[in-house]
């Protein structure tokens, strides 16, 4: 079970490049204007063999003046509800402003563990202006530059030590744990109800490790399974319920715990961005996927042409990954609910799926042969041998050849798509490696 760590502050102060700098992207849009970052708000990040998620609650604000404030209460607000930790970001250069005041008042009630990190400490003359921000009363500031990293590691060391939390598993079957996601009002606990329908007996409780994880067992017409309860089912509190980045938040945690996730898109509006960035999680944690289009009773035009055309949509918003299946599904009238249970199945056995290495040399070295990857520099590649590695998360193959810097990216993915085409890997994440013969 991760750690969730969340970035907090007021605009400008630095947010996505910390992010950035902690989980060694450059995805997030990091421009001088107030608001822009918008949509990379989660990412990983491992220090001294510890991993855990790191949010950025900056990718959230609604960008206008009434509404700034009241914004930044809540994502605050949230963050301390789901996260572990705290970071709270100042900056060096404007010094405290009353906003920051604000915020450090909600951070000190609420007992969460919080670093207060002044940012933009560029230089050893701006460490002077530091102890200004002890008025907050959140004890000693760290000073970094999340431009250059420096401090950085510090910060770092004392996120890992603050972790309360001990990785406990509660669950050792072998057996899928499956999330139903998606985004607020999808329809993800009127699945979730089908499933259970009203024979509670059938499902028994096990505390999750956290404060509102919940596996549900789940046995029934041949079915044995977990259910990872995202809090969304037993709704902590109305007011968030609007928010954009309540249901990432939410999904986070679910999606960690799980093996196989089920995207609840809402077939009355499309895949908007939020579905997007709920499938970019399922894609970092390399989970299995199911998409549900759900609410297919509301939809007026049911021909194979509009089913093809959503499908096509849907596949074009989440590629390149786009060896998933997609059901047409109603919770409130169950049609094709028990197929989305069935695919969870399938999937969840095609992550365990083993490919012999005589069979792998047998399809995929003809394949190679005849389109090899490009030469480069006038150096050609050859790749003799592959296998399937044992023992990893999800299906891994290692491609062995005499210069694997070469091969790039587009070559790799064609190796993917090879392998897809000869053994059914439906709706889970593979990895190609190239490594030296």
């Amino acid at each position: 079970m991760g750690n969730l760590v969340a970035i907090v502050g007021r605009p400008n102060v630095g947010k996505s490049t910390l992010f950035n700098r902690l989980t060694k992207t450059r995805h997030a849009i990091v421009s001088d204007e107030a608001g822009t970052t918008r949509d990379r708000q989660y990412g990983k990040c491992e220090w001294g063999n510890k991993e855990f998620s790191v949010v950025d609650t900056g990718g959230w604000v609604v960008n206008s003046d009434d509404v700034f404030e009241e914004e930044i209460r809540k994502q605050v607000k949230i963050a301390i509800e789901e996260c572990d930790v705290i970071l709270f970001l100042v900056d060096v250069k404007t010094g405290v402003t009353d906003l920051d005041l604000a915020v450090a008042d909600i951070l000190r009630r609420s007992k969460l563990p919080t670093l207060l990190v002044c940012n933009k400490v560029d230089s050893n003359e701006l460490r002077y202006e530091a102890p200004e921000f002890y008025s907050l009363g959140l004890g000693d500031p760290y000073c970094i530059s999340s431009l250059t990293g420096s401090g950085t590691g510090e910060l770092l060391d004392d996120i890992v030590g603050s972790f309360t939390k001990e990785l406990s598993e509660v669950i050792e079957e072998d057996i899928p744990r499956i999330a139903v996601i998606g985004r607020p009002n999808a329809g993800k606990s009127s699945l979730v109800n089908a499933f259970l329908d009203d024979d509670r007996n059938v499902v028994t409780d096990i505390a999750g490790t956290t404060r509102d994880s919940i596996y549900t067992k789940y046995e029934k017409f041949g079915f044995n399974f977990y259910l990872v309860d995202t809090a969304g089912i037993r709704k902590k509190n109305k007011v968030n319920e609007d928010l954009e980045y309540y249901s990432v938040m939410r999904s986070i945690r679910a999606i960690e715990n799980s093996d196989v996730c089920v995207l609840m898109i809402d077939a009355t509006r499309g895949v908007e961005g939020q579905d997007v960035n709920i499938f970019q999680v399922v894609q970092k944690n390399q989970k299995g996927l199911v998409v549900v289009v759900n609410k297919w009773d509301l939809v007026q035009d049911k021909s194979n042409e509009a089913i093809r055309h959503f499908e096509s949509a849907i596949r074009n918003r989440l590629a390149p990954f786009t060896d998933f299946t997609i059901i047409f599904a109603s919770a409130v009238t169950k049609q094709r609910i028990f197929r989305v249970l069935e695919e969870v199945q399938k999937v969840y056995e095609h992550r365990t799926t083993k490919v012999t290495t005589a069979r792998l040399n047998e399809t995929m070295l003809p394949i190679i042969e005849a389109t090899p990857p490009p030469a480069l520099k006038g150096k050609y590649i050859k790749i003799k041998y592959c296998m399937q590695l044992p023992g990893t998360r999800v299906p891994s193959f290692v491609f062995y050849a005499n210069l694997p810097q070469y091969v790039k990216e587009p070559y790799k993915r064609f190796l993917e798509n090879q392998i897809r085409e000869h053994w059914d890997f439906t709706g889970t994440p593979i990895n190609v490696y190239v490594r030296q013969k």
